[in-house]
């Protein structure tokens, strides 16, 4: 591997670096609503609560929050299937 080569991989994994970083912003922005058992998670696409409402009762809440990241899970994989894609790597 030559001096050329070298460069081209750090150009390559720049350019991945900087596609993961507007893919995480991207997620910061998606809300997702969960209701579930009377109880409402609002979540970001990058698995941050932004808020918790309904009955409060902590076997709710901890089931309404598994709820709301299960669904951040699909909605980031579905984000990364994209960069995936973009980087010519099966998927």
């Amino acid at each position: 591997m030559g001096l050329f080569d070298n460069l081209k991989q750090l150009g390559d994994l720049k350019k991945m670096r900087d596609q993961a970083m507007e893919v995480q912003k991207r997620l910061a922005l998606i809300k997702i609503t969960i209701e579930h058992k009377g109880i409402t998670v609002v979540m970001t696409g990058d698995q941050k609560v932004q808020s918790i409402s309904g009955d409060m009762e902590p076997g709710k809440v901890t089931e309404a929050v598994n709820e709301a990241l299960k669904q951040s899970q699909k909605v980031a994989a579905d984000e990364m299937k994209g960069l995936m894609g973009g980087m010519g790597m099966p998927g």
